[in-house]
């Protein structure tokens, strides 16, 4: 690619896909410049990335190295129907190999392209495939449980699953109380059902008193960093800069994890609402939602909220009435980009740069969004907030221990009986945790338990007294990251389990250090030859190599992508005695 612009014009359809979004010429605007020629052409040709950089004064080289960047999007012709199939973690245990093998015979006849993907965020559903129809407009649909008949049929009229949360309905639920109960497109359901009281309360409280309240109920980040949410939101606060931003990182594409999907279609109003308290907390007045690309009902549930909820005076100037309060939400689709979802690189994103990580210092609440301090927080960390201003920071703190409080949302998936998300204080222990899911499948032992997806640890069937708590699971050696709980039964290829993980990091390498991006590659080949049962050429020891290389990238490594790439592979050899019989 040149920095020049090369002789290729867009044709009518491109051109008016880029001229109908009429948000002006800044380079934020790149990214959702590709999505619409993609979503109505299915491909971005180079005449369409030409108008593109014309209309906003990008240099050609550099939006072809955002446009590259992404796995949704192709610069090379391709049918108008793609079908992205996951290969990850739940779905590789729930037979997502026999829908690949099923699809390599038809796919070409019938008229369509499909691509071997990363999780898709429907693991409870597991295997699970994304089907994709560029239009006017686009048509897009989560197939889940996916069989390739229903693949090939390429049809939409397929009811949308329910929502899975087992516990629905159940007494006692905090956070899940309006999921599958409440109409998630009624906004009068949802003030029925308590929400506003919140924000209401926050108004009478004042900023500083929102802040105070969320830093004594003890709330940690549930994205896996667990960062104290009150401590961040002050420090954004005390910043002298009058403009400030809100995000909310929806990009959950940790394989396993599909918490934030659930919330979103089934109480969107309470994610509204949360970044509406928060934005008041520290004094922003534009919020950004980055969802993933791979969620369209949770798209088309955001969208009716974030449009409700303006129209009825709860988004916009003056929220509630409140003279000089105001804010709004914009949503931004990612691309199929796992390492979006840490914090910066969501911040490249939205301004039209390749997704990759920034150095810190400087860190977000000083210098984040378009330079501006910026609250970076995820969709579960958001909506206990409602609830922390509506029942009190002391109520909250009495739920859950003393050094981990309130409610936690775990996504279990894999081989038990009852996938789904579920809701539990933090101390109940894992082995409570799998009851509620029915264990596994009758005639099936347990083998090991993945918490926290790929960047997290394996933990052993004599471990499941472990209390689930920041905590105790920082004590055992592991991590409960994001919420993943995904259960191996004795059926399981370990290897092949671990060459997916392996296969994953270096595939979602943003190649920008050198510790990760060749160190993610070393990695996924010493698993190959011990999983195949061939030695280094120089006679050498490859499990010595593995922590060689693991510690290499856990200590170097610019972001969290690197620095936890070793995790899951590094726990299964001392925890489980994996690839031991191997070598």
């Amino acid at each position: 690619m040149d920095l020049r612009f090369l002789n290729a014009e867009p044709t009518d359809t491109e051109r008016e896909a880029v001229d109908a979004l009429g948000t002006g010429s800044a380079r934020d605007q790149l990214l959702p410049a590709l999505h619409a020629v993609n979503d109505r052409v299915g491909w971005i040709s180079q005449g369409a990335l030409n108008h593109i950089c014309r209309r906003l004064n990008v240099p050609p080289a550099e939006a072809y190295g955002v446009a590259s960047f992404y796995a949704l999007f192709s610069l090379k012709e391709r049918p108008p129907r793609v079908v992205h199939v996951c290969t990850d973690l739940a779905c590789r245990v729930n037979g997502a190999e026999a829908v690949c093998d099923a699809l390599t015979e038809t796919a070409g006849a019938a008229g369509f392209t499909w691509h071997r993907s990363p999780c898709l965020g429907v693991c409870e559903r597991a295997p699970a495939a994304l089907a994709f129809e560029a239009g006017d407009p686009a048509e897009e649909r989560l197939l889940a449980p996916a069989t390739p008949e229903e693949i090939a049929r390429g049809t939409f009229d397929r009811e949308e699953a329910p929502i899975s949360v087992p516990q629905q309905g159940e007494p006692g639920l905090r956070l899940l109380r309006r999921v599958g109960v409440v109409d998630p497109e009624s906004l009068d359901a949802y003030r029925a059902a308590g929400g506003y009281a919140a924000l209401r309360n926050a108004l009478v409280l004042g900023s500083a008193g929102v802040i105070r309240e969320v830093t004594d109920s003890g709330l940690m980040g549930r994205g896996g960093a667990a960062f104290p949410t009150g401590r961040k939101w002050d420090a954004t606060a005390r910043q002298p800069e009058r403009t400030r931003y809100l995000v909310c990182n929806a990009d959950e594409s940790e394989p396993g994890t599909f918490k934030d999907r659930v919330l979103i279609e089934g109480d969107p109003f309470a994610l509204v609402e949360a970044m509406t308290i928060a934005a008041f907390a520290i004094g922003a007045q534009k919020g950004y939602v980055y969802l993933r690309g791979e969620y369209p009902r949770a798209l088309r549930l955001l969208r009716n909220a974030i449009d409700v909820a303006r129209e009825r005076g709860f988004l916009g100037e003056n929220i509630m009435g409140r003279h000089g309060f105001s804010f709004d939400i914009e949503i931004r689709r990612g691309a199929g980009a796992y390492i979006c979802g840490e914090e910066t690189a969501i911040f490249n994103s939205i301004e039209g740069f390749r997704g990759e990580p920034r150095t810190k210092p400087p860190f977000p609440v000083e210098k984040g969004l378009f330079g501006k301090p910026t609250v970076v927080n995820n969709v579960e960390t958001l909506v206990n907030v409602p609830l922390i201003l509506t029942e009190g920071c002391e109520a909250y703190r009495r739920i859950g221990t003393e050094r981990s409080a309130g409610p936690k949302l775990f996504c279990l998936s894999g081989n038990v009986r009852r996938p789904g998300v579920y809701e539990v204080p933090f101390g109940a222990t894992l082995g409570e945790l799998l009851e509620l899911a029915g264990g596994v499948p009758e005639g099936r032992e347990l083998r090991a338990v993945l918490l926290g997806g790929a960047a997290g640890g394996f933990v052993r069937p004599d471990e499941l007294g472990l209390p689930l708590t920041m905590e105790d699971a920082r004590a055992a050696g592991t991590t409960l990251g994001s919420g993943v709980v995904l259960a191996l039964d004795d059926r399981a290829d370990l290897g092949g389990f671990l060459l997916r993980i392996a296969a994953f990091f270096r595939d979602e390498s943003c190649g920008q250090c050198v510790p990760c991006r060749i160190g993610t590659v070393r990695q996924e080949e010493a698993l190959h030859r011990i999983v195949g049962g061939r030695k280094l050429s120089t006679g050498g020891d490859d499990l010595a190599l593995l922590r060689e290389v693991g510690q290499v990238m856990r200590d170097s490594s610019i972001c969290g992508l690197g620095q936890t790439a070793w995790n899951a592979i590094e726990s299964a050899i001392d925890r489980l005695g994996a690839l031991e019989e191997r070598t």
